[in-house]
């Protein structure tokens, strides 16, 4: 018998949980034994008062449990160190762990890997974590010897980069900064050979976007001889992968001076002097209304604009606008790479939302691929959300 404070749900409310999704919605609980503080582990009961699970409770929001285990266990630091085991036995197989061409992958993923709330990336050696719960936030010191278990003698430094995850009721000190080995925050990191610079302090998410690897690779292959535009370029990841791909030209667009400064600097320690590549610092909208006929590739990997499920129809608009312009303007023959990394817009609205804008755009289009994050970023095939980022390579008669 547990120790944990229960949550029992109403009548029919634990379908879901039944089909192993890992969150609970306050609209789903009939009643608790306890009253809950912010980040408590709490276990989750049927109306007949039967085990369904464990996780944190969460005191904003719609989802009031994140649920990281169906087996009624102790939950202690070598509960932890099993899943964490698991995680990395994956990315083993998945051939990243020991890989010299690649060093940076994500080794923590939410749901993905069943521990909701909870991201790390892994670059070379240097661990950057996001809390996207308290109830993780609290479990950070366990999370610290974990990783020294886990990952040996391979770890360098882990960072907390919480600051902008998490409510602003905790104290900003404690989301940010190293939670072992103090390390510099500017991180070379290899990716099939192509070298990245991440920042891990200032940079977005967790410095880079490391869930675009197979993508950019892809990419590479339809590059050679093109003339080639990365929207929403952030640090320039497409444009290197382009450019390695025997691109003739290549501009990058972004509407963060610093981003473009980060693109430069890592076309210069990719390629040198390189006169094939230039980079705007400039509204993509902006940019794409006075964009001309003469790109053979176009990617677009905006950010979302979709966070959450009442924003979804704005966000339709907005990846519809910019993809009705680049295919208006494509030229014959082109390739658009267009992603869309919302949560709240599902594959088939992507594909919708795609249909329309090339309609409106009177081209003829074909699919050559379907593209999403890469195995690293695993999709919980019961939390469908987890499959985030959508994207398709058309081509653009």
């Amino acid at each position: 018998m547990s120790n944990y404070p229960k949550i029992i749900l109403k009548p029919g409310k634990e379908r879901s949980l039944q089909r192993f999704h890992p969150w609970v919605f306050s609209g789903a609980i009939e009643a608790v034994t306890k009253e809950l503080s912010d980040g408590e582990i709490v276990e989750v009961y049927d109306s007949s008062k039967k085990y369904l699970a464990t996780g944190h409770y969460q005191e904003e929001g719609s989802i009031t449990v994140r649920i990281f285990s169906f087996t009624q266990c102790e939950i202690d630091e070598d509960f932890w160190l099993q899943k964490f085991q698991r995680a990395v036995n994956l990315r083993k197989t998945l051939g990243l762990y020991e890989n010299k061409s690649i060093n940076a992958f994500r080794l923590i993923h939410g749901e993905g890997d069943l521990m909701p709330g909870l991201i790390m990336d892994y670059y070379d050696g240097n661990v950057v974590i996001q809390f996207h719960s308290y109830g993780m936030f609290l479990l950070k010191d366990t999370f610290v010897n974990v990783l020294k278990n886990v990952l040996g003698d391979k770890l360098k430094s882990i960072y907390n980069k919480s600051e902008t995850t998490l409510s602003n009721a905790i104290e900003k000190e404690d989301l940010k900064g190293f939670l072992f080995q103090a390390n510099k925050t500017e991180i070379i990191v290899n990716e099939y050979d192509n070298q990245y610079i991440v920042d891990i302090e200032e940079g977005q998410k967790t410095g880079f976007f490391i869930d675009q690897r197979e993508n950019r690779k892809l990419l590479e292959k339809y590059c050679a001889g093109k003339k080639v535009l990365n929207v929403f370029a952030y640090t320039g990841g497409f444009s290197i992968a382009a450019l390695k791909g025997g691109a003739e030209l290549v501009h990058s667009v972004d509407s963060s001076q610093k981003a473009t400064n980060l693109t430069n600097k890592n076309v210069m320690l990719n390629f040198g002097e390189c006169d094939k590549h230039q980079a705007f610092a400039e509204d993509a909208f902006s940019f794409l209304d006075k964009m001309d006929n003469d790109y053979d590739v176009v990617v677009l990997d905006p950010p979302a604009f979709a966070k959450h499920l009442h924003l979804k129809e704005k966000g339709l608009k907005g990846y519809r606008s910019i993809n009705n312009k680049v295919i208006h303007n494509i030229k014959k023959g082109g390739l658009l790479f267009t992603f869309s990394c919302s949560q709240a817009i599902s594959s088939e609205d992507f594909r919708t939302m795609i249909f329309t804008a090339a309609a409106q755009a009177k081209r003829e289009v074909k699919i050559l691929h379907q593209l999403s994050q890469g195995a690293d970023h695993p999709i919980n095939i019961y939390h469908p959300e987890s499959e985030y980022l959508k994207g398709l390579v058309l081509f653009v008669e």
